[in-house]
């Protein structure tokens, strides 16, 4: 039983930031890596940013150089971090995590996500 809370989003002009926050609780042992995602209406779910429990990150071509992911290991928490957006943006941002639980069983988990709405 692992839960993956986002928080943050909201609806944001162009240019403008907004700051993601996702937090897992339950029967965790560890969490390696985490990421964001999102999806557009109409469009399929896109990596936005991915980062391991040592801290290597991967982002999105489209959202490189505006997008930060961070996390805080002892609360097992990532944030996303993201500026000068734009209306392209606009998707649902959804949370996930590689969780080993305290049974020693690992899967995938998602949040319910959360919208970002940018507007131009």
């Amino acid at each position: 039983q692992v839960q993956l809370v986002e928080s943050g989003g909201g609806l944001v002009q162009a240019g403008g930031s907004l700051r993601l926050s996702c937090i897992a609780s339950g029967s965790i042992f560890s969490i390696n890596t985490m990421g964001w995602y999102r999806q557009a209406p109409g469009k399929q779910r896109e990596l936005v940013a991915a980062i391991t429990s040592g801290g290597s990150t991967n982002y999105g071509d489209s959202v490189k150089g505006r997008f930060t992911i961070s996390r805080d290991n002892a609360k097992n928490t990532v944030h996303l971090q993201m500026n000068s957006l734009k209306p392209e943006d606009t998707a649902v941002y959804s949370c996930s995590g590689e969780v080993t639980s305290i049974a020693r069983s690992r899967a995938y988990y998602w949040g319910q996500g959360t919208q970002v709405t940018v507007s131009s």
